[in-house]
């Protein structure tokens, strides 16, 4: 490519404001995000989050971008509003405006009540697990208490999330526990011995997801970890060096099974009620 055509693709004009179903809006604007609909799981995430306007932009063949950052994102108080991880663009047909001078609580429909964390990577194998059943559950009609997100392997996301004062998290998670492979369980995970020692045993890597490691690093930022329960399911294998990729068959047949009880889980915890459970147990994977 041509240096005059790599300066094509980089030339862009930042704009001052824009109309938006006819409201005029500029950085510093709150507003509701509305993906189109057939988007990717990120876009199913975002639907409904409320943010801020950070910048308007106009590429060189004259669409333009709304670049806004999350008000839930713990980023914000941390310094890392600006990093490419923490700030999204829209196109200005998928944002609403919102009223101007409403306090923040007041733009959330209803503020959620429970975390349902979607964990795994897709290319191990039946580790991929948590992730379908947070795909599937994301196109379900849940309560407007309940927030569905796939985090993969993002450990630290799921800390910083941890945070936000959700009554309940249920992780959802391949379960390495001895059982038939495809056979769905709920635990609680034990909390009595989350303190983070010195050993790398206690540490998040920014891109790996070891539940207990995740909920050790939480504890340690004061999260409130009072209510965690983990539908995990027995995997027939997790993708070594055998490269699998893709669910096994009986953990398949397992993910819709799964998405049942956790819709039943959350209806049981909303109405006041709490999965009766033999044992707390320690996660490990």
């Amino acid at each position: 490519m041509r240096e005059w055509e790599w300066q094509l693709l980089e030339d862009k004009a930042m704009l001052d404001h824009i109309e938006i179903s006819g409201v005029t809006v500029s950085a510093g604007d709150r507003v509701r995000l509305c993906p189109h609909d057939g988007g990717d799981i990120l876009d199913i995430a975002l639907r409904g989050q409320v943010a801020t306007i950070e910048g308007i932009e106009e590429d060189y063949e004259g669409k333009r971008h709304v670049c806004v950052v999350l008000d839930e994102d713990p980023g914000r108080d941390l310094g890392l509003m600006r990093q490419p991880g923490h700030r999204f663009f829209f196109d200005p047909a998928e944002i609403e405006p919102l009223p101007a001078g409403l306090e923040p609580e007041q733009t959330h429909r209803t503020k959620a009540r429970v975390l349902i964390a979607g964990i795994g990577n897709i290319f191990l194998g039946d580790d991929a697990f948590g992730v379908e059943v947070a795909r599937r559950l994301a196109d379900c009609e849940l309560p407007n208490e309940v927030r569905v997100v796939d985090f993969g392997i993002r450990g630290l996301d799921l800390v910083y999330a941890l945070q936000d004062g959700y009554d309940t998290t249920i992780l959802i998670d391949a379960f390495p526990h001895g059982k038939h492979p495809g056979t769905v369980s709920i635990v609680e995970p034990c909390l009595n011995d989350l303190d983070v020692g010195s050993d790398e045993s206690g540490c998040v890597e920014p891109h790996g997801m070891h539940p207990m490691n995740v909920l050790r690093m939480a504890k340690a930022m004061q999260a409130p970890l009072e209510h965690i329960l983990l539908i995990g399911c027995e995997p027939a294998y997790l993708g070594g060096d055998d490269g699998h990729m893709g669910l096994s068959e009986s953990v398949e047949a397992a993910v819709g099974e799964a998405v049942n009880t956790t819709r039943t889980l959350v209806n049981q915890i909303l109405n006041g009620g709490w999965p009766q459970l033999q044992s707390q147990i320690e996660v490990r994977k």
